[in-house]
């Protein structure tokens, strides 16, 4: 929803008893009908002077297949959203004087936090969630499948096939995130390099997912499989994670 007047990039949030009208593109609100001392919007910083949650510092609590909570030293819990490209290199929990940094999505009935542990899988993120047709979902399943700097290589590249191995994007999709992206994100090609920290994709992964779908199973559940693979540390080759991943079916 949008308050009449207000320009397209302007959504209008409803938080506890308070309304803000965001700027999707200037990462600003301006409050309204904001209650003095409101218990719901303060905390979270919205209203007057609202600007994005960059990076949240406290214990990291949980750590889920595709999420995260962090308690902050306020005592405050933070879910976080992830792609499985992190997974692998987050501590077990509970790990106190934790840092991840996050990217904010304000939507008109949420607001969601997304987590990443490098500026530059942050700013991927970010170019992104940019090109048309990609939203949060697929961009994260688009870091979930890929690391950020195989990812960004695969984008400089236009590296279709590369692209359409990931859920929810197709041939159709891909041509146009290349067409959109290509030029945007090849800088980021360049710091990528050709070998860094998390470089290259999550080993083994997508092949294992597709050898569970070509045994007969649907691939949310191949999928769910090898995350849950992935999640107590197991890694391997691809015929050794798919050995693991039908043992937990």
């Amino acid at each position: 929803m949008r308050r009449t007047g207000l320009p397209r990039r302007y959504v209008t949030v409803s938080w506890g008893p308070c309304e803000f009208d965001y700027d999707t593109a200037g990462a600003k609100s301006i409050d309204r009908g904001q209650r003095e001392g409101c218990g719901f919007c303060v905390p979270l910083g919205l209203g007057r002077g609202f600007r994005m949650i960059s990076r949240l510092r406290g214990t990291l609590v949980s750590r889920e297949l595709d999420h995260v909570e962090l308690e902050t030293a306020g005592g405050a819990v933070y879910e976080i959203l992830i792609p499985l490209s992190i997974l692998e290199r987050l501590p077990r929990p509970p790990a106190p004087d934790f840092e991840i940094r996050t990217l904010q999505v304000v939507r008109e009935d949420s607001l969601t936090l997304y987590g990443f542990l490098e500026p530059f899988e942050r700013e991927l993120f970010r170019r992104l969630l940019g090109a048309s047709g990609v939203g949060p979902k697929v961009a994260l399943a688009m870091l979930s499948t890929y690391s950020a700097r195989r990812l960004a290589q695969a984008l400089a590249e236009k590296d279709i096939s590369a692209l359409t191995q990931v859920s929810g994007v197709g041939k159709k999709t891909a041509e146009r995130i290349v067409l959109e992206l290509a030029d945007k994100v090849e800088d980021l090609a360049v710091e990528a390099g050709s070998d860094g920290p998390g470089s290259g994709k999550v080993p083994g992964a997508q092949e294992a997912v597709s050898a569970l779908v070509a045994l007969g199973y649907a691939f949310v559940d191949a999928d769910s499989a090898v995350r849950e693979a992935l999640a107590q540390g197991e890694t391997g080759s691809t015929d050794e994670l798919v050995r693991r991943a039908l043992a937990k079916r």
